[in-house]
């Protein structure tokens, strides 16, 4: 299927790894010129010398100018911003009683502000345009919240609900506003769920993995490039129907609709 991204403009937040990583690859194997950002300079240029169009950008998104500095980026190499995947690293593992005013801050520090500020930035254009997809990269603990990732619940449940309504808003224009949700995505960031996990329980690395697995009806942790395909296809011209949605890939993990 060819999913209408070719010379399509998408920035992809957090793509020098992980489940961003996966997503931009989807994104440039179906044509589109792709924005790899992260931290990482180095890992960022790395990912971008194996894609056919795509610039590598080295930025911080919560530092104050992150985010304007990423989409002037990619407005200087391609002109156009049609695609914007927000993702960005979850908050340390905390239970809820344990939560601090000092964490809550960081929780929205990372996971709300630097999102809406480059939607803020993207959306003018896809409404001028007619034509857009806003997809954020999130957790199953939106619907579901996980144990020990107060933190983390709480601040992607909050950006779930920006995006929900901020989809309402712009389904008219052709702008699409969506969310994934990954269950166990084999990435180093379950990885060290994982080994947090296995400290705290005073358990092997292997007996968590064997433990998640048996919750998990595929029976297996998903791999990154199954995750990508999905993303890749909200951001489609196909999907252009599919807004104010959270989809989940996670092999049946969450047990509800």
């Amino acid at each position: 299927m060819d999913l209408g991204l070719r010379g399509r403009t998408a920035i992809v937040c957090a793509s020098t790894g992980g489940l961003g990583e996966a997503v931009a690859r989807a994104l440039a194997d179906e044509g589109a010129n792709v924005v790899v950002s992260g931290r990482r300079g180095q890992r960022a240029s790395e990912v971008v010398a194996e894609l056919p169009q795509a610039v590598a950008v080295e930025v911080d998104l919560t530092s104050t100018d992150g985010p304007a500095r990423l989409f002037t980026a990619a407005m200087d190499a391609f002109g156009a911003v049609d695609v914007l995947v927000l993702n960005g690293p979850g908050p340390a593992p905390g239970s809820a009683a344990e939560i601090t005013a000092d964490g809550v801050d960081l929780a929205i520090h990372t996971l709300v502000r630097p999102q809406q500020q480059l939607v803020s930035l993207a959306l003018p254009g896809m409404r001028a345009l007619g034509w857009g997809r806003i997809l954020a990269l999130g957790s199953s603990g939106v619907v579901a919240p996980l144990p020990n990732l107060a933190l983390s619940n709480l601040g992607r449940a909050a950006l779930a609900g920006y995006l929900k309504t901020l989809a309402a808003e712009v389904a008219g224009d052709g702008v699409t506003v969506n969310m994934l949700l990954p269950g166990r995505i084999a990435t180093d960031r379950v990885a060290a769920l994982d080994r947090a996990s296995a400290e705290r329980q005073g358990l092997s690395v292997e007996q968590v993995q064997a433990n998640s697995r048996q919750s998990i009806p595929a029976g297996r942790y998903g791999r990154v490039d199954e995750f990508g395909a999905v993303g890749a296809f909200l951001c489609s011209e196909q999907a252009a129907y599919v807004t104010g949605i959270a989809m989940r890939c996670d092999g049946g993990l969450v047990r509800s609709l």
